[in-house]
């Protein structure tokens, strides 16, 4: 219903209650007393199913971006976390821990994820052309959080966004460099940038795993299951990240 229809509704359904309360004022009968309750009851009952609507909305939204994180967890992110896993000094995370791992160690693991650290900036190189080369996946992620208005998601993903346009316009201006990072080094801002966008990575990868664990755990094994296995894979063709 529009929020207009439904304003003028609840304005006219307390002023209906005042009039029966002034009704009651002047001619004191208690009559028009149960009448000017009326109106507060049938708001009372208006507020409650729009919470309750509100709610199983919210509920559904959440749903649907569940999945949606579920598919491009799976399917277009893989080598991109993989790769950002495996780029950490501290503290030691891989794919098979978090596969075995309680829900008490992944809340332990998440909160060891608040002071990463990296093998050396060189080794951050691979994985920040991973989140170039998922450009589309980002900007799919913000069209949808927009659709489901997640303001918080949508801030996320324009920040990401804005550091994969950084990475691009270095890469333009010096395109004989093998490594972004050495052009960052000397940009304490671009830095800095770099090590949030990668290690907000590990974050959210780790409330992902945590959220299936403790609401979905069949959904969790299911997508561990996947990563490991990648991983296993990933390590018959893949080098060992560059270190300093």
């Amino acid at each position: 219903m529009d929020k207009k229809i439904i304003s003028i509704f609840v304005v006219s359904l307390v002023a209906t209650s005042l009039l029966f309360f002034y009704l009651e004022k002047v001619t004191h009968e208690e009559f028009f007393l149960h009448l000017a309750a009326i109106p507060l009851e049938v708001l009372l009952a208006i507020f409650i199913v729009e919470r309750f609507l509100e709610r199983r909305s919210a509920r559904e939204r959440r749903r649907h971006l569940r999945f949606i994180k579920s598919h491009l967890f799976r399917a277009e992110m893989k080598s991109l976390f993989i790769m950002n896993f495996r780029a950490l000094k501290r503290p030691p995370l891989t794919m098979l821990g978090i596969r075995r791992a309680t829900l008490a160690d992944l809340l332990r693991m998440r909160e060891e994820a608040e002071t990463i650290e990296y093998r050396s900036a060189e080794a951050m190189e691979p994985v920040i052309m991973e989140y170039v080369k998922a450009k589309h996946v980002w900007q799919q992620f913000l069209t949808q959080a927009i659709h489901y208005n997640f303001e918080d998601i949508i801030v996320d993903m324009i920040y990401i966004l804005n550091f994969i346009q950084d990475v691009l316009m270095v890469k333009g201006k010096h395109p004989g460099s093998d490594w972004f990072v050495s052009e960052a080094k000397q940009r304490e801002t671009l830095m800095k940038k770099a090590r949030k966008v990668l290690t907000d990575g590990i974050k959210k990868f780790l409330d992902y795993a945590i959220e299936l664990k403790e609401k979905h755990p069949d959904m969790f094994a299911e997508v561990m299951d996947d990563y490991v296995q990648f991983d296993e894979l990933f390590s018959l063709g893949q080098d060992s990240v560059p270190t300093a």
